[in-house]
């Protein structure tokens, strides 16, 4: 479950109220969530395949930058190659589903169809990396690409939260303007 502060950071991270949301998958070190956890099927009950969802701009962008670099390509060759990189991601792949055929037996939905992709182009290809760096910060560990994704990000967070959200304890109201003194 996600409570409502969380729900509006991630409204406003996204530009667009959130869908499907199941839970906070891994907080931003500013305390904003990062990734979500969606449900396999939206409410109306169209299939989403995407389980963990990167939702900070910021890391975003920063991952967008990584991918700009072809740093994808070097992945996709070494994938190809070494035998024990592609066991791993074979493992983060059947991770995935694992996580997803999960969530629709606890939230009481159909399944997706049989042969759906999990992830950033798991298990053959290297195609998302914020894909693949959402599945390692909800569950690190699981994803040899995701965390090299990660290992070569900038601090995203240091120059503050992507998005400013009321606290519970904000009064909505502006304050009064200060009296002058004669």
């Amino acid at each position: 479950m996600i409570d409502e502060r969380d729900r509006a950071a991630v409204a406003a991270q996204l530009g667009r109220e959130p869908r499907g949301i199941r839970r906070v998958a891994y907080r931003c070190p500013c305390g904003l969530p990062a990734v979500i956890e969606t449900a396999p099927r939206l409410p109306d009950g169209t299939p989403f395949p995407t389980l963990f969802y990167l939702t900070c701009p910021k890391a975003a962008s920063a991952i967008g930058t990584l991918e700009g670099s072809g740093v994808m390509r070097g992945m996709q060759e070494r994938l190809a190659t070494d035998p024990g990189l592609r066991a791993e991601y074979e493992a983060a792949h059947r991770d995935y589903l694992e996580r997803r055929d999960r969530a629709t037996v606890e939230d009481g939905i159909e399944p997706l169809p049989e042969g759906m992709q999990s992830a950033g182009g798991m298990p053959e290809r290297v195609k998302c990396l914020h894909a693949l760096i959402g599945h390692e910060l909800a569950v690190p560990g699981a994803n040899p690409f995701g965390r090299e994704g990660l290992e070569a990000l900038p601090e995203w967070w240091r120059s503050g939260p992507c998005v400013c959200v009321p606290g519970p304890d904000d009064d909505p109201t502006p304050a009064p303007a200060p009296e002058e003194t004669p």
